[in-house]
């Protein structure tokens, strides 16, 4: 299954970066093909704009989401899971997935 890793970045120490390459290697590690933000924008002095249109660009072509912890409270994040949710994409939690 192709999977979109959708997670908060704006304020967290180094955007969060660690988390989503260690959910990506996870992913690949159970088959998937990972579609990880933190590899599509790897300028962290990137604008937000800029960087959510990349990523959504990227997100549409995926079956699924895989939404890291503090997604709820994440802009982007929020957004993303929304389109995935209107797109029937299937929609994973990091805090529902065993370790």
């Amino acid at each position: 299954m192709k999977v979109y890793i959708a997670g908060p970045m704006t304020g967290i120490p180094n955007l969060n970066f660690p988390a989503f390459h260690e959910a990506a290697s996870r992913l690949r590690a159970e088959g998937h093909h990972v579609v990880n933000p933190a590899e599509i924008n790897a300028d962290p002095s990137a604008g937000w704009l800029e960087c959510m249109r990349a990523d959504i660009r990227e997100m549409v072509t995926c079956e699924a989401i895989f939404l890291l912890p503090g997604w709820e409270l994440s802009r982007g994040a929020t957004l993303e899971r929304h389109i995935a949710e209107r797109l029937g994409f299937v929609i994973l939690a990091a805090d529902e997935v065993a370790a």
